[in-house]
């Protein structure tokens, strides 16, 4: 991924309304960022509860959308995330909705999708053994492609039908 500033991160927001940007809050280390090794960057608002963030780079571009984690909790005793695809125990995958771009956010259109809780997808595809004995056994470098195409495919369906405004 190529480097991004704290300006690029802020423009890069498809679903955000100017009081959703001026609430944004960097994680700490962000000038620390190694984003040669990033496929995607996202983070938990230090600032705000529930609130997260992720950015990828679709034809380019850099698009971010701002995300909110439910505050229910499931049940059950695990779950998948549906980005990275790795088991773990309930608690630590969550719903997170993000506002649709456009006017269809303004209607009040969102999509929603699991996400492990600390948004932590990208390290933890890159862990050699599965996190649970019921995953499959891909190479690592099949499960961070698919990791990317997936968060790429979701912040797409956040941005997709939303007209001329950006």
């Amino acid at each position: 991924m190529r480097p991004l500033t704290e300006q690029d991160v802020r423009s890069s927001f498809v679903n955000a309304s100017p009081d959703d940007l001026r609430l944004v809050a960097l994680p700490s280390d962000f000038v620390l960022v190694d984003w040669d090794h990033l496929d995607f960057f996202a983070w938990r608002d230090p600032r705000t509860r529930g609130r997260g963030y992720v950015i990828i780079e679709v034809d380019g571009e850099a698009r971010g959308v701002v995300l909110r984690a439910s505050d229910t909790s499931s049940h059950a005793r695990s779950a998948m995330c549906n980005l990275c695809h790795t088991m773990q125990p309930a608690d630590q995958v969550a719903l997170f909705t993000a506002r649709k771009a456009g006017d269809a956010g303004d209607n009040g259109d969102s999509v929603g999708t699991y996400i492990c809780t600390d948004l932590s997808c990208h390290e933890n595809v890159r862990l050699a053994a599965p996190l649970a004995p019921s995953e499959v056994r891909a190479s690592v470098d099949r499960r961070i492609d698919g990791t990317r195409r997936r968060t790429e495919d979701f912040v797409t369906r956040v941005f997709e039908n939303a007209g001329s405004r950006r």
